[in-house]
């Protein structure tokens, strides 16, 4: 059986029902569709550039199952989401660097980053060497042990596209 696609409607330029659309295949398996004409598409990389139409998106849409939502959502506000949308597009990640990125108090990240993951929608990543981008120079890697690091689990997953739904529904 084909696993399911998941399309995402590109927030660079917001294509309309009937608009000509081109998909971007990203790298967490989702398929990013922008209007054919949006600058974003130029810069991206030519290879993962798919043909999509609206049919097949609604056709996804429409048979795809209801998430269910933990009741811990509604002890979320948009800081959280911000906080998951991080660690969605960069990775497992420490406070620090979490905190310099998002302008929030080290100690409120601590705190958020705790809440968090008590809640389900992180988990803490133990017992391994982790590599993280070093600030200093961009793409350098280097390894680091000293942090408590955080990545996103399924249930964080599904926060933001809640998160992300209620936008959409409230036109944001």
């Amino acid at each position: 059986m084909t696993p399911e696609l998941t399309y995402k409607i590109a927030k660079c330029c917001l294509p309309e029902e009937n608009d000509p659309i081109t998909g971007y295949f990203k790298e967490d398996g989702t398929i990013a569709v922008h209007h054919t004409t949006c600058n974003a598409v130029q810069g991206l990389r030519p290879e993962r550039l798919l043909a999509v139409t609206w049919a097949e998106i609604q056709t996804t849409e429409s048979s795809a199952d209801p998430v269910e939502i933990a009741p811990e959502f509604a002890e979320l506000d948009e800081t959280d989401y911000f906080i998951l949308k991080h660690h969605q597009e960069f990775g497992m990640d420490y406070s620090i660097v979490v905190a310099e990125a998002l302008r929030i108090p080290l100690e409120e990240m601590h705190q958020r980053h705790r809440k968090l993951r008590e809640l389900g929608g992180l988990k803490r990543v133990e017992g391994r060497i982790i590599q993280y981008r070093k600030n200093i120079v961009k793409g350098k890697w280097i390894k680091h042990r000293n942090h408590t690091y955080y990545e996103l689990t399924q249930e964080g997953k599904t926060w933001i596209q809640a998160f992300e739904n209620e936008q959409i529904a409230a036109g944001t």
